[in-house]
């Protein structure tokens, strides 16, 4: 099965089990993706996150009940997963606008959510964005050196933070520490040690020819496997590499007749040709099946 029809097989189970204990690990696995890399493709083709698709579909099935059925608040709050009619109440009123009891007593219609059809969107059309096609490559393993701070892919916050972290490591002139540099002025952005929750840390840091014991106080060495990659090129405003990674995961890899391999993927940035966010200069590596 491609992608698409994966994640539906996913969005079936999570139809199937609505008023039962959901985790991630488990609808993930309905697709054969990791937790974490099947959230991230959940985000970039829909635009938010599974666990906001399983709240809101749980309460759309449960403003039916109210309106349909004889049961009290806390059986529809219990049954949907609600610890409390208080907790229930709270997420009704912030999707829907209006407390679940005085929906039940009014003749307002709600925006459902409706179940997903992820098969539609092979046919949406993607824009411009269709344009960037990559360059398939092997490359050798790289080292690095740098530091490693934790964000998560939850409401798409680590499009936020990653440039603080860049702007950290500029400030503390941490890129000065870095002994035995294989390739100066070219900044490396790396994401790795993925978890089920969506939390991965994000190391920034350079290429070195060599990792000895002499790593300076509070940096990190990782190894970039060797490998078929595929290589998309940023020349432009630093949105334009959000949407960028945006496209990759929600566009080109479940269009495309490849697979993510499992690894950190990365970006390169040439830092004296790039000016942020105006004008960056910097390629994009995701790890792909041979």
């Amino acid at each position: 099965m491609d992608h698409y029809m994966r994640i539906q097989a996913a969005i079936d189970y999570v139809e199937e089990h609505l008023t039962e204990e959901l985790p991630i690990t488990d609808i993930a696995a309905q697709a054969h993706f990791s937790a974490f890399h099947f959230q991230r493709l959940f985000q970039a083709i829909c635009g938010f996150g599974v666990q906001e698709y399983v709240r809101k579909r749980r309460l759309s099935e449960a403003a039916v009940l109210l309106q349909d059925s004889s049961k009290n608040i806390l059986e529809i709050a219990v049954l949907y997963q609600y610890q409390s009619q208080e907790a229930f109440t709270r997420a009704f009123e912030k999707q829907f606008g209006m407390t679940p009891g005085k929906f039940r007593k009014s003749d307002v219609p709600l925006v459902y959510q409706p179940k997903m059809d992820f098969l539609t969107f092979r046919l949406k059309d993607k824009g411009e964005m269709k344009m960037n096609k990559p360059t398939i490559m092997m490359l050798d393993e790289i080292l690095i050196m740098g530091r490693s701070f934790r964000t998560s892919l939850q409401d798409e916050i680590y499009f936020e933070e990653i440039p603080g972290f860049y702007h950290e490591f500029g400030r503390n002139h941490d890129f000065m520490r870095i002994p035995d540099k294989a390739a100066p002025d070219m900044s490396y952005g790396i994401s790795c040690n993925f978890d089920d929750d969506g939390s991965f840390s994000f190391v920034v840091g350079e290429a070195v020819n060599k990792i000895t014991d002499q790593v300076p106080g509070g940096f990190v060495t990782m190894t970039l496997p060797a490998g078929k990659y595929a290589e998309f090129k940023v020349h432009g405003s630093a949105d334009q590499s959000q949407n960028i990674r945006r496209y990759i995961y929600g566009t080109w890899l479940p269009s495309s007749n490849y697979e993510r391999r499992e690894g950190p993927d990365f970006e390169v940035t040439d830092v004296c040709n790039s000016r942020y966010p105006e004008q960056m200069k910097m390629n994009i590596y995701i790890p792909l099946k041979s």
